[in-house]
């Protein structure tokens, strides 16, 4: 090989060499730019997600928007501010029983199970009439929902008839539906409707269901819930009539059997 051709091949070898340098150069400056890009769209996700959370962190819970809302939408069958006096009877009852109960409350359910049907009998006979207070401070002991959403779905029921109501009330208090106190099985809607099921009139009633699913009186329910945390009352069952607490004889506990339910009614109600 001549000194020409060497020179020349070597000339060639070192521009190939110069233009590989360059290609790879341009190569690893490319993926930089991306490398880069990429990161700032990652960061732009994570800040856009972070921003999301605390929007979302910051809105009002479904109950804070119902206890905030300035429009109430009350089921039939009730008076009062928002709704929230419910009185169940005959219009003939001259005296009218005060009921303050929480859904969750396992008091009630007991009281309802042992003395529902003589309270029926009596609202039914017109011995007095009877109103509804219903709370949710359960609720607040383990932050759960059930208090409330199952009083929502009770305003649900009354919409319908007060006859509902009361069969809906005794429904979820029932041995067979009653949870226990530490577990909030009245938070779903779906286990409200099933409870629903079984009581005639709201069996099947798309406008119930309809009303549950959608919070229609969840409003209305934590006006009544501020109604019970006004009256002053410290615990569920209280039963008053005339103003004056009715409690089995000799203690100050609310009457948990017929016997000293009757007693005491009869006592309250005074002569006949």
């Amino acid at each position: 090989m001549s000194t020409r051709n060497s020179q020349t091949n070597k000339a060639a070898a070192r521009d190939r060499l110069r233009q590989e340098r360059e290609r790879q150069a341009k190569k690893a400056k490319t993926r930089r730019q991306f490398t880069v890009a990429g990161a700032v769209v990652v960061v732009l996700a994570i800040a856009g997600g972070v921003s999301y959370a605390v929007i979302q962190g910051n809105k009002p819970s479904q109950w804070e928007a119902a206890a905030d809302a300035k429009s109430i939408v009350a089921p039939k069958n009730t008076s009062g501010t928002d709704g929230t006096t419910v009185v169940i009877g005959k219009s003939t009852a001259k005296k009218t029983l005060v009921e303050f109960e929480d859904s969750r409350c396992p008091i009630c359910a007991q009281f309802e199970q042992t003395v529902g049907s003589t309270v029926q009998n009596d609202i039914d006979s017109g011995k007095f009439k009877i109103q509804y207070v219903g709370a949710t401070f359960i609720d607040k002991s383990d932050n759960g929902v059930g208090s409330k959403n199952a009083l929502s779905a009770l305003g649900a029921a009354l919409n319908v008839s007060p006859e509902a109501f009361l069969q809906y009330k005794s429904a979820l208090y029932s041995t067979k539906f009653h949870p226990d106190e530490s577990t909030d099985k009245f938070a779903k809607d779906s286990y409200l409707i099933q409870v629903a099921d079984t009581v005639a009139p709201l069996k099947g009633n798309a406008t119930f269901q309809k009303a549950v699913k959608s919070g229609t009186y969840d409003a209305w329910a934590m006006k009544m819930s501020n109604t019970f945390d006004k009256s002053g009352v410290q615990g569920t069952p209280t039963f008053k009539m005339d103003g004056k607490t009715i409690t089995s004889e000799g203690s100050s506990n609310p009457p948990m059997t017929v016997a000293d339910f009757n007693t005491a009614i009869a006592k309250a109600l005074g002569p006949v």
